[in-house]
């Protein structure tokens, strides 16, 4: 006789217990009479829970889930919700308005956008589309991108969504994030004049179109903006601090009418300005809602009393807040400890060494995180964990050597050392304006039948390969590589394409270009410990030897720490974590050192990463830095840490000669928890 096994429904909708299932914060924020209400939400602070009860406590009495809009910045972070939010009234919630605001849009565009002229069945272009459609109208336009510094396709398509996110003027545009490009407005305005009409003549919207046109069909359209106001009777927003200008604005459009309007979002984790994100919306909500109710989620149930503790004296130093204070719920334990390292590679050679000691002493790979400001932070760390074997993954990104911008100036490099690399020549020689992929391997078939393939670059036969529009950046190629090759140092001769060409290149065929020249920047300090090619590119290719698919041998095969900036890292949460590089001019870095609202922001980038540790915390701090020309720079310990009082960490003292650290706690003989 079969056996059978009845499964448990919960308690009938009626009964749902909200006082059990949240805490005191929570339950304020999920059974709120209505009206505008903020949510500031510290880390780890369950505000997705308080969202979730918040939706179904609205759905429990009575309110039609038709009239209810959900916003969150990914698609998967609804559905969960909305899921959940089944489970707990027991009913179907799936006429919920849940999503992106771009999902949002995309639904009310289909069913009002012929007001503006679109098409039902309009196309929504993705991000490599709509940079191809931007090349063809610069082709369009006239415009020869060869023999001129005028953005790329990458670069114009970030223009364009600047321009509809932030709602500024391409004037303002230009001048605060393109500088460089300021004499080529009337280029890049008829360019993108041509972009906007192909789009519209075929029925083409790109991303961030779908958030200009709803807005516009809002504003246009005062039948359809009252129609969707009295349809919300509920809105509710997540991760309210990442929202940028034309999202504010048309989350207060849909808003007006009742007024019902709850945002959740911790200001103190607003770190996507060069995103667009828009610190205003969640700084200044109470100035255009004076009557909305203020609700704190200030009960930390991620991270160990002390780190939240220097977590709360780190983020007061901010002028511009809106004030919290986490509290713990978990009992005592370790306080952050500061590291001094004599240098940087001290530095990364104390991260891969306490990683081993926390293997030894039971802890996982898994536990482990290392946090950084800059991409380029990490170069060390990554070449120190592969020689130890310890296996990592990059979050959110490639390995520091694997970006784009690396591999172009890697390749000056590769042909210095050796001069029959076919793939360094023909990257580039693809790079040269007027240079397609025929041309350069016709340059290549030439060269590469001389003895000295370098030598034979210098020559006016090569010269002549190329058409006559191409020869003067040839010229100026070859004049380039016959420097460089009288260069020893690899640090010298990145300075030197950097200086005498790259630049150029990188800003006007990369989005970013300041944060990859300063990756570029990185390489070189990294590359002056180097006395030649040889050495320099034999380390960076042991840093490609592990896959993804091949971390580690054995049962644990899937583990590795994590390595991330500290913007991938938002929302996650580890153990035990490591942030290097806390001095003046790293961390904060020094672009943000001169400027109040930049050097707050920082602060919040810090804040964000200390609040991401639950058990432990190490802050470094590297007190030498060898520049490229080999002189040793006194380094200023980070001010996020000097404004701190001492009580709120311990000091930790590397001995030399020892495997382990010995500090003020000997916490290298204690437990990996701490001894709880």
């Amino acid at each position: 006789m079969a056996r059978k096994f009845t499964l448990q429904s919960r308690t009938a909708a009626g009964d749902i217990d909200f006082s059990a299932d949240l805490n005191r914060e929570q339950l304020a924020v999920a059974t709120a009479p209505g009206g505008p209400m903020l949510v500031i939400a510290g880390a780890g602070s369950g505000k997705t829970r308080a969202l979730t009860y918040r939706l179904a406590w609205l759905v429990h009495h009575g309110i039609d889930p038709s009239r209810i809009l959900l916003v969150t910045f990914t698609n998967r972070a609804a559905r969960e919700m909305l899921s959940r939010v089944e489970v707990l009234v027991k009913q179907k919630t799936r006429e919920i308005w849940g999503g992106t605001f771009h999902h949002i849009a995309n639904r009310i565009l289909r069913i009002h956008g012929t007001l503006l002229g679109i098409s039902p069945d309009f196309t929504i272009l993705d991000r490599e589309d709509a940079r191809d459609l931007l090349a063809s109208c610069v082709d369009e336009a006239g415009i020869d991108i060869r023999q001129r510094r005028f953005p790329h396709k990458g670069v114009l398509a970030a223009i364009s969504s600047f321009l509809q996110n932030t709602l500024e003027s391409l004037d303002d545009v230009l001048s605060k994030r393109y500088p460089m490009f300021v004499e080529e407005i009337v280029g890049i305005e008829k360019v993108l004049v041509l972009y906007t009409e192909k789009k519209r003549l075929r029925q083409l919207l790109d991303f961030d179109d779908l958030l200009s046109a709803w807005l516009r069909l809002m504003a246009e359209h005062e039948d359809v903006r009252d129609q969707l106001a009295r349809q919300f009777l509920h809105i509710l927003v997540d991760e309210y601090q990442d929202t940028n200008k034309i999202q504010g604005a048309i989350i207060d459009l849909l808003a007006a009418r009742h007024r019902n309007l709850t945002v959740v979002g911790d200001d103190s984790q607003s770190i996507y300005s060069f995103r667009g994100a828009n610190f205003e919306n969640i700084i200044t909500f109470k100035d255009r809602y004076p009557n909305a109710r203020e609700y704190k989620l200030e009960t930390n149930y991620r991270s160990v009393p002390e780190i939240l503790t220097l977590a709360n004296a780190s983020i007061a130093q901010n002028v511009r807040r809106l004030p919290k204070n986490l509290q713990a719920i978990r009992s005592s334990g370790l306080k952050p400890a500061i590291v001094p390292c004599h240098d940087h590679y001290t530095q990364s050679r104390f991260i891969a060494e306490y990683v081993l000691h926390l293997l030894d002493e039971g802890r996982t790979l898994a536990d482990i995180a290392v946090l950084y400001r800059s991409h380029w932070h990490s170069l060390e760390i990554q070449l120190e964990f592969q020689r130890r074997n310890i296996p990592f993954h990059i979050r959110g990104g490639l390995r520091f050597f694997e970006q784009a911008h690396m591999k172009d100036i890697l390749c000056y490099l590769r042909v210095m050392q050796n001069p029959a690399d076919e793939l360094a020549w023909l990257r580039l020689l693809k790079m040269l304006p007027r240079v397609g992929s025929a041309l350069s391997r016709r340059v290549w078939r030439h060269i590469s039948d001389s003895a000295d393939p370098v030598k034979e670059v210098f020559t006016v036969e090569t010269a002549s390969l190329l058409p006559v529009s191409a020869r003067p950046f040839y010229e100026d190629f070859a004049a380039l590589i016959r420097d460089a090759r009288e260069i020893d140092s690899p640090a010298e001769i990145i300075d030197l394409v950097l200086k005498r060409s790259y630049e150029d290149y990188l800003v006007s065929h990369y989005d970013g270009a300041s944060l990859r020249k300063e990756d570029i920047n990185g390489l070189a300090n990294f590359a002056s410990q180097y006395k030649n090619v040889e050495a320099f590119l034999a380390d960076v290719a042991l840093a490609g030897e592990f896959s993804g698919e091949n971390v580690v041998a054995g049962p644990d095969e899937q583990e590795f720490v994590i390595l991330s900036t500290v913007h991938q890292a938002k929302g996650l949460e580890w153990p035990i974590v490591f942030i290097p590089w806390l001095s003046d001019g790293r961390f904060p870095s020094d672009m943000a050192m001169n400027r109040k609202e930049e050097l707050e922001e920082e602060r919040r980038v810090f804040h964000v990463a200390v609040t991401r540790a639950r058990d432990e915390l190490y802050l470094i701090v590297p007190e030498i830095y060898r520049n490229r020309g080999g002189n040793l720079v006194m380094m200023k310990p980070s001010r996020f840490l000097t404004e701190l009082s001492r009580e709120l960490t311990e000091q930790m003292e590397l001995e030399e000669g020892l495997p382990h650290l010995i500090g003020g706690d000997d916490r290298n003989l204690l437990p990996s928890d701490g001894g709880m």
